[in-house]
């Protein structure tokens, strides 16, 4: 299986965005509503992608007195998820607990069925967006292409220091999918957060990186990195002068999900209520505007779509990590 497949993997991604949801909730369910503080888990560390859209979504809800009890992020990215996975499943029926998810909610569980984790029994409750990834330099550095960029990679070998969050994660994932495409051997270094992985680039302590823009466009605002290409289908509205690796000749797409989802065994009236309050943060005017902000797709989905979506997309992830030889 080539690389078309591995394009297949966010071209789907991308076409999953015109399924439309349907039976959304209109209004917060009548007879549930949290009595205590709701703890919001965050699969990764602090300063990523997700942590700040977990940490937004926050403000949001407290700035609109969307619920009548705060809800607090958790960071537990230990074991590239594996431990917000867990504590989702330990926590079954638990009304006040929510998850921010990105895709190491397929693949973490697909490289350790150890952990017991069988995503199809958590309550989805929506899908926010889609998040870019972008490769980055150092601005300091004389590559301005992806051609210069593979051309000293070559040279540099295993030398070459690609900053990720964590072993089978995304950032790992698309890592793998660019020394393939470029017949490239670099040696990937995981972080915590793709936050620490964008300030570690700034610093020189790696090479390069593929973080999401909202991890790493204040330091190219700030001339500190300098974005080379986009694994997305079209170029990006906040990039304009950043091309994709489609036009560039290799078919890399891939996009993360950025969902929220529940433990399993809640009742109808609880996954409703949650439902219903981030159709509400979804239309806001803050949402709305950190999806430009941040060049994220945003498209919601819940209900049967959002299974549909999540069930797609784990078998998509469990080809990919196959033929990457992540697992059998």
């Amino acid at each position: 299986m080539g690389l078309k497949r591995r394009g297949a993997l966010g071209l789907g991604a991308v076409g999953a965005l015109a399924i439309v949801a349907t039976g959304t909730t209109s209004a917060i369910a009548e007879g549930w509503k949290p009595v205590k503080p709701v703890e919001f888990v965050v699969m990764a560390g602090q300063g990523g992608g997700a942590d700040k859209l977990a940490r937004f979504i926050q403000s949001i809800i407290e700035k609109n007195k969307f619920a009548e009890v705060p809800f607090i992020p958790v960071n537990k990215g230990g074991g590239s998820g594996a431990d917000a996975l867990r504590t989702l499943k330990d926590n079954a029926g638990n009304d006040h607990m929510i998850m921010a998810t990105l895709n190491s909610y397929y693949t973490t569980p697909l490289r350790n069925p150890g952990i017991g984790v069988n995503i199809e029994e958590f309550t989805p409750i929506i899908r926010l967006a889609e998040d870019a990834f972008i490769l980055w330099v150092n601005s300091e550095t004389d590559i301005k292409s992806v051609d210069d960029y593979a051309k000293v990679v070559k040279e540099k070998g295993t030398g070459w220091k690609m900053g990720g969050t964590g072993s089978g994660q995304e950032d790992s994932l698309v890592t793998t999918m660019l020394e393939k495409a470029y017949g490239l051997k670099m040696t990937y270094v995981p972080f915590k957060g793709g936050g620490t992985v964008a300030a570690n680039l700034v610093g020189n302590h790696v090479n390069s990186t593929v973080n999401n823009p909202s991890e790493a466009i204040g330091f190219q605002q700030a001339g500190k990195v300098r974005p080379l290409a986009a694994l997305t289908a079209e170029r990006l509205p906040l990039f304009p002068d950043v091309p994709t690796f489609k036009e560039l000749g290799k078919d890399l797409v891939y996009r993360m999900q950025r969902s929220v989802v529940a433990p399993g065994g809640l009742k109808p009236e609880v996954a409703a209520y949650y439902t219903a309050l981030f159709e509400k943060v979804f239309k806001s005017e803050e949402w709305q505007g950190y999806c430009k902000k941040n060049a994220l797709q945003c498209t919601p989905l819940t209900g049967e779509p959002l299974k549909a979506y999540f069930a797609a997309e784990k078998k998509a992830h469990e080809a990919l990590l196959k033929e990457m030889g992540e697992i059998k």
